[in-house]
Parts: structure tokens; C-alpha cells; sequence
């Protein structure tokens, strides 16, 4: 077989023998596909090298027959995946792939503009540099060792690693436009600084994906994310690790250089590295509570934790007592259970963060298909600690109708400048419901300070729409980002039109009459990437049920029994007059453009997939198909031995 590579040095002959016949200047035209071709035939001699090495090394690795192997494309990075599901795999993760990447691109932007602005700071205290600089005169400037002061007003600012290169004695150093020459004495070998100790670099972001299994985020990071640095694959399965490092080695050069596999328990890993990695990846299969507590060490300060939970029955409502075993709160199941299941893990990720003196900043909360992922960034600050029972919340959800409320579980006081710190007042609500008359449920405490930070939302949809086509997932992501980019950030949970029409036994009136007497009465609303049909509101349950009250003034419903929790709420007088004229901002903008927020799934059985390892059976035909569970039993009946077969036909003829 002929290689890519020895029919491009034809081409290049043959370019080469055209050349000298043209005059000894050539066409612009012909210098630009000259050039195309050498460089062409330098990366395909490379691409070359490294599948001859793969090649070796397949053969060496592969015990059972190379057809067992199927090549998978997602992004720049392919994997080699084996029938027997011996490491695990899921399609429907392209989502979360893909939005992991957006974020980490966003991040090492902000990264590298907070360095900046820290060094900017640096530098405004620097002495000017005098015009008649005798080159005798040394300018030094003296840099205190104390770290500035933390910004808690936003995320933060990064705490950077720096370094200066000591080979280097003359150097030329460019601060805010300004151009400073380091001077050198010859004879003693000093090296004279004008501006602070100069300019220091960035190191790129180490990266730790803690439960690799094949490889394949790991790998998408290294080739699709410029500017990072080495990205660590860690998990406890030897074939899981075989799997990556073969993987790795598919992918080329790039990939080689700078991803690396090691088989090692996460958690032990990470808590033998603490605070060596900017960014640390946990996707688990099911509940990510066992790897928090080492994770929140292993990240650098300033640096971002992402987070997986698939575990999402548990978090919304189906086990209790599970749930608060594994995240220490206690969810409720109304229609925002899934946004609990968020504020769920965000709470537990800040009470693992606090035990080391440390706090997250949540930049993007997601939950799709079936599981939920967070973004937050970990710092370190024994004062802004202190806020955390400001964040928290417990849930008061009322059991005959939709009402709900929320108690913080602290407060504070402020006096001239000093901050005073107490417990939050209750109980919030009665015993019974002032709507319905019917009891609490509790639940919590669950992150009630904002999920998303706008600012981030944006730079990342923006870096979605600017690289569409590197994005397999687009459609997906791009949509979902655009309704979180439109939530209320400092409304916790939501509200469900239907059910409020459910509960009162009336015909639903439609969203945008809904909004506009929400926003008639002076009130804000917007809706949820959780649910379509969610509304976030920060009207209060009195003013929602008014307006519920005067729609069915209107909209007349069946009398029913006097003690249902529709008939107690209806036979209260509204105390607001709804008013139902369409507001201006009714729609959103991505409505009133008609922008897709909520797409269906791309193929059947878009879903969880079998944990890795775990034989495929005619049972797990509601996550795969039939056609998916009938290909591997056809592969299993012809992967039996000919005796066998031969024998059973036997048996069957002489019985």
C-alpha cells in the first residue's frame, strides 16, 4: 500500500521539474502551491512515523484480532473502542464534551486577563525611570512579599504561577507600552531591573481528568484547546489505561506530547497533588460525592472544578434518605427538582471547599438528557468563607399547592466597617400553608446565591458562535446556552404554569399573557433551560395566586369540592387587579427571534449507556435498541466453537 505521503512527493517531483522550466521568477500562484506541497508532505511524513509506531506498538498490545476494533471520530480526536465493552463510552456525552471545552477555552482567556490586570497592579507602584539614566545608576524596587488582596465583588483574581527565567541577564522588557532596558554590569554580573522583578509568564493550565476510561475528553482537550498545557488521564482500570494510552498514541505527535495516562486510585491521586492542577475533569458513573473532598485540594486557587452527576434520581426526589447521605441535603420533588439537583451539588462541592479554609464561584450550571454539570472556580480566603450560610437555603414546599419558600440559614449585621455574622430568622412560613392550608415539606439546605455568572455565559456562547464547525454538538449547546443566558440570575428555582392550572382545576392561560401581567404588576420573569414550560419570577406567592384568581374571573372553572387546595384558593378576593395587555418584553429575545432553545434528541435511545464491563443482554434494550442488542447476540452465536454447535445438532437428532 501506498502511503499519503509518497504521492505527495510525486506531486512535489513533478512541481519541482515545472519550476525550472518557468523563468527564474515565478508566479505568485505557483510559489503558494509549491509551498502548500512541501508542507503538505512534512506532515504527512510525520502522520506516517507516528502510525508506523502505532502499528508496532498495536501489534504488541492487541491480544484478539484487530477486528474487535472500531475507529471513533468525535472533534480532531479518534479512538479505537472494542465490541466487548470493555471500556466505557457514551454518545450522548458529546454535549458535555463539547461544553467542557467551550468553558476551558473561556477559561485560560480569563486566566491570561487576570494576569495581566495583576501585573498591571504591579507595576502602577513602580518608581518612573529617570530621562538621564547614567548607565552607573541602578533603579531597584523593592517588592513585598504580601499578596494582594482578594476582589470578591467578581470571581476573583487568579492566583497565578510565575516565573522568571535567571539565563537570561539582558533582557528587554515591554510593560503598558513602555519599553525598559535592563542594564548589565559586566564585571559583577548584576542584573538591573527598572520595572519590579520584569515581566513573568504564564504557565499554561495543567489539566486533570480524574476518570478517563478510553481517553477521549482528554485527548479532544489537548488538540482542540490552544494554549493548554499537560492534561493527566488518571483512572484505577488497567484496561481502561491500556485503552488511553492506546488511544494516545492513534492520535499522533500532539496528543503524545502532551497527554499522559496513569493507573492510580483518583482519589489518592489527587490528594497526593494538592493544588497542582488548574483545571480538574470528574465524570463519574452516578454520584461524583466520594471524589469531592480530594478534588477541591487538587485544584489550584483560582482554578475551576467541572463536575459530573448522573445520579439524578437520587438528587431529584426518588431516595431521600440516599441523597442526603451522599450530599448532605435533602431534596423535594416539585417540577424545579431538577434545579434543586443543581443547587444540590453546588452546596456540597462548598461544604468540601470549606473544610480547607476554601470557596467556589459557580460560572455555569447546566442540567440536560440525564445528568447535571457544573462549573465553579475554588479559592482560597478564610474570610470570604464566612458568606457561605449566607448562600444556603433551606426549602419550605407546600403539599397542596405550588407554593414554596426559602429560609437562609444565616444573616449578618454591619456596623461603621465590621461585619457581624448570625444565625438567619424562623421560621419563615407557619405551620400551614396561608394559600391552601395544607402542610410543609422540607427540604435542603441548597445553594441559593446564583448558579451561572452572566459575564462568563456570554464570552462562552460567544466563543461557540465564533468556532461553530469545531463543535460536534452545536445545535445542542449553543441553545442551552442561550436560555441560561437569559435567566433570572438571582431567582432560585422555579415555577410551573401548568401545574398552578392543575392545582385550580382551570384552563391555562398562555405564556405571554402569563409575563405580561407578571410584568404589569412591576415584576421580573424569565424562563429555565431546565424545563420549557418553568418560569422564574421574583414576585412573591401571594401576587402569582392574584393573578391565577382574576384569570379564572374571567375564565370560569367547575365547582369542586370546598375542601380541595383550588377551591380554598379561589374563594380568597384577589387583593392585585391583574392587568393581561401583552408587554413589550413578553418574549425573550432568542422568542422574538425564534431562536431554538429546546431541541429533541438526535437518535433514539439517546441516553445512559451500560457501565463498562457488564455483558450486553436482550434486557437492556430500552438504553440501546433492538437493533444494537440483536447485532452483539448475532456476533455471540457466531463466536461459537463448531463442536458445540455440531453437538447440540447431534443431540437434537437422536432425540
Amino acid at each position: 500500500m501506498v502511503t499519503h505521503s509518497h504521492v505527495l512527493k510525486l506531486q512535489l517531483k513533478l512541481v519541482t521539474a515545472t519550476r525550472t522550466r518557468i523563468e527564474t521568477n515565478p508566479p505568485p500562484l505557483f510559489k503558494v502551491w509549491f509551498f502548500f506541497c512541501s508542507k503538505t508532505i512534512e506532515r504527512a511524513e510525520e502522520k506516517d512515523h507516528t502510525l508506523n509506531l502505532f502499528l508496532h506498538d498495536i501489534g504488541t498490545t492487541m491480544s484478539s484480532d484487530l477486528n474487535d476494533y472500531k475507529i471513533i471520530k468525535e472533534g480532531e480526536a479518534e479512538i479505537l473502542m472494542h465490541a466487548k465493552n470493555e471500556v466505557f463510552y457514551n454518545k450522548t456525552q458529546v454535549n458535555n464534551r463539547d461544553l467542557s471545552i467551550a468553558v476551558l477555552r473561556t477559561f485560560i482567556s480569563k486566566r491570561k486577563q487576570e494576569h495581566e490586570a495583576h501585573l498591571s497592579k504591579r507595576t502602577k507602584g513602580a518608581p518612573k525611570i529617570p530621562e538621564n539614566n547614567e548607565p552607573s545608576e541602578l533603579v531597584k524596587e523593592e517588592v513585598p512579599d504580601t499578596t494582594p488582596e482578594e476582589d470578591h465583588k467578581s470571581n476573583g483574581e487568579h492566583k497565578v504561577e510565575e516565573e522568571i527565567s535567571p539565563e537570561e541577564p539582558c533582557s528587554t522588557v515591554e510593560e503598558d507600552s513602555v519599553k525598559v532596558t535592563e542594564e548589565c554590569s559586566t564585571t559583577e554580573g548584576q542584573i538591573n531591573v527598572s520595572e519590579g522583578k520584569g515581566r513573568r509568564e504564564l504557565k499554561p493550565p495543567r489539566v486533570l481528568e480524574a476518570l478517563s476510561a478510553s481517553g477521549l475528553r482528554s485527548l479532544r482537550y489537548a488538540r482542540e484547546v490552544d494554549g493548554i498545557g499537560q492534561v493527566v488521564a488518571v483512572d484505577n482500570d488497567q484496561a481502561s489505561v491500556d485503552a488511553c494510552r492506546r488511544n494516545i498514541k492513534f492520535n499522533g505527535s500532539v496528543a503524545v506530547s502532551k497527554v499522559e495516562s496513569h493507573l492510580a486510585d483518583a482519589r489518592v491521586y489527587m490528594l497526593t497533588h494538592p493544588k497542582e492542577f488548574d483545571v480538574v475533569d470528574l465524570d463519574p458513573y452516578g454520584s461524583p460525592s466520594v471524589f469531592l473532598d480530594s478534588a477541591v485540594q487538587s485544584v489550584a486557587d483560582g482554578g475551576m472544578l467541572m463536575c459530573t452527576a448522573t445520579d439524578m434520581a437520587v438528587l431529584c426526589g426518588g431516595n431521600g434518605e440516599v441523597c442526603y447521605s451522599k450530599y448532605g441535603s435533602y431534596p423535594l420533588r416539585g417540577k424545579y427538582c431538577h434545579e434543586m439537583a443543581l443547587r444540590i451539588v453546588l452546596a456540597c462541592i462548598e461544604s468540601h471547599a470549606n473544610r480547607y479554609k476554601r470557596y467556589i464561584v459557580p460560572v455555569l450550571s447546566v442540567q440536560m438528557n440525564f445528568y447535571l454539570r457544573v462549573f465553579v472556580r475554588i479559592y482560597t480566603s478564610a474570610s470570604a468563607m464566612k458568606n457561605t450560610p449566607l448562600k444556603l437555603s433551606y426549602v419550605y414546599q407546600c403539599t397542596g399547592c405550588d407554593s414554596f419558600h426559602l429560609q437562609p440559614i444565616g444573616r449578618t449585621i454591619s456596623k461603621n466597617t465590621s461585619v457581624r455574622y448570625l444565625p438567619g430568622f424562623g421560621p419563615l412560613v407557619p405551620q400551614e400553608c396561608t394559600d391552601c392550608g395544607k402542610k410543609f415539606n422540607m427540604g435542603g439546605p441548597i445553594w441559593s446565591a446564583p448558579i451561572h455568572d452572566q459575564e462568563w455565559v456570554a464570552a462562552i456562547l460567544a466563543d461557540v458562535k465564533s468556532m461553530k464547525d469545531r463543535y460536534p454538538a452545536y445545535d445542542r449547546i449553543s441553545a442551552v446556552l442561550t436560555t441560561i443566558s437569559e435567566e433570572l440570575p438571582d431567582v432560585p428555582l422555579f415555577l410551573s404554569l401548568h401545574n398552578l392550572c392543575a392545582t385550580l382545576k382551570c384552563t391555562s392561560p398562555s405564556a405571554i399573557i402569563f409575563r405580561s401581567a407578571l410584568i404589569n404588576a412591576g415584576y421580573r420573569i424569565s424562563g429555565t433551560h431546565v424545563n420549557p414550560l418553568g418560569l422564574k419570577s421574583d414576585a412573591p406567592m401571594d401576587v402569582i395566586w392574584d393573578i391565577m384568581r382574576c384569570w379564572v374571573k374571567n375564565h370560569p372553572v367547575k365547582p369542586q369540592p370546598a375542601d380541595q387546595p383550588g377551591s380554598i384558593i379561589l374563594a380568597k378576593e384577589p387583593v392585585l387587579q391583574a392587568n393581561f395587555a401583552r408587554a413589550v418584553s413578553s418574549l425573550s429575545k432568542a422568542q422574538a427571534k425564534k431562536v431554538a432553545r429546546f431541541l429533541p434528541n438526535p437518535e433514539r435511545h439517546w441516553g445512559p449507556k451500560l457501565r463498562a464491563g457488564r455483558q450486553i443482554t436482550s434486557k437492556h434494550v430500552s438504553l440501546l435498541g433492538p437493533e444494537a442488542i440483536n447485532g452483539v447476540l448475532n456476533q455471540e452465536d457466531d463466536k461459537e466453537p463448531k463442536s458445540k454447535k455440531q453437538r447440540t445438532e447431534d443431540d437434537t437428532v437422536t432425540s
